[in-house]
């Protein structure tokens, strides 16, 4: 007998413990053909802690970047709230929202195409601060000076270098200093190394994590590259077709997925080794359904080997099976368990 999970699509946030960002129940659509609307994110909330940095992943056209771009008001989300610290984003407009502008920036994935070919590096990163008045000439020019150096820049050439100039690995540095020039709260990194080779991948996941440390910073990873995920992240959340089914702390989602779709993902991950055998049995099977027309219940059903009947009539909400680390799912891979105070119920998964 499969009993539904209690709780409901927000038992996973931590109101008591002040987080900084906070997005509930987002919903982001994009009109279509014939009167139809694309649901990109549908319900989605999360919440992430000052100096963490959450990994959004999942499948191309999950919604991951629309989640992205919905926090930072670009452009504003279809309903849903999203906070920063005691800032509600989403009732804010005009002239009130920019001026929310300096607390959270964005590194967007084309590094070379989000940089103004016109205008020199220079100019490209210190273009923030003039735009809102901050400092005099020379304390620009510190501060410039001081993000490329901290991004290995060299300062003398890009006073008179433009972005076609620099390498795509460069010019992804060039991305960061800029983002962190105006000292935000938050950056919103949309797959900030899928245009890079392997070896510049590391070079940029070293570099955001130092920068984390060195100007406290708090991110917001979006990728599709679990390997990529797992070194960066405190906690991991895993979308499927606009929702969020799994989320929890990086080690617990990788070493113990209680999400059948996660686990998917997890088998995807090439082995550096040409001995190993692949099993083509725990690849995911089928394509990823339209957002157009989402299945009903679990969006997950029309893939999932384990789907009963239950999974599509009625759609699973956020249940605990650990510290931080919940699933939605009837059928999850873990036994969700009862946390005090919660309305989780312990159950045990179908075979």
């Amino acid at each position: 007998m499969v009993i539904p999970m209690a709780g409901s699509g927000t038992s996973h946030l931590r109101p008591s413990e002040k987080p900084l960002l906070t997005v509930e129940n987002l919903t982001v659509e994009f009109p279509a053909r014939r009167r139809k609307v694309v649901s990109a994110v549908s319900n989605l909330s999360f919440d992430l802690l000052p100096g963490e940095t959450l990994g959004l992943v999942g499948e191309s056209g999950c919604g991951k970047s629309s989640t992205g771009k919905a926090i930072i008001q670009l452009p504003p989300p279809t309903s849903g709230t999203v906070t920063l610290g005691n800032t509600e984003l989403t009732a804010l407009s005009g002239k009130e929202l920019r001026q929310q502008r300096t607390r959270l920036q964005m590194i967007f994935q084309d590094p070379i195409s989000s940089l103004n070919p016109r205008k020199n590096v220079f100019d490209i990163v210190e273009e923030p601060l003039r735009i809102w008045n901050l400092g005099d000439a020379e304390e620009r020019d510190r501060r410039v000076t001081e993000c490329l150096h901290a991004v290995g820049v060299d300062v003398d050439g890009a006073r008179e270098r433009k972005p076609h100039e620099f390498s795509g690995g460069q010019c992804q540095r060039i991305s960061i200093a800029r983002a962190v020039v105006t000292e935000p709260e938050l950056i919103i990194c949309d797959e900030p190394v899928s245009a890079l080779d392997v070896l510049v991948q590391a070079q940029i996941l070293n570099l955001l994590e130092e920068m984390k440390q060195r100007f406290g910073l708090t991110l917001v990873f979006v990728a599709h590259d679990l390997a990529v995920v797992k070194n960066i992240s405190d906690r991991v959340a895993v979308m499927y077709l606009g929702k969020i089914c799994e989320i929890g702390p990086s080690e617990a989602i990788f070493s113990n997925p209680a999400h059948p779709y996660t686990e998917a993902l997890l088998n995807a991950i090439p082995v550096p080794d040409p001995s190993v055998q692949v099993d083509s049995s725990d690849h995911l099977r089928g394509d990823l359904p339209s957002p157009i027309d989402p299945p009903a219940g679990c969006r997950f059903h029309t893939r999932c080997e384990r789907a009963t009947d239950v999974c599509s009539r009625v759609e699973p909400q956020m249940a605990p099976v650990g510290d931080g680390h919940y699933v939605a799912c009837h059928h999850p891979l873990i036994t969700p368990v009862e946390i005090s105070g919660s309305v989780g119920t312990s159950v045990t998964p179908a075979d």
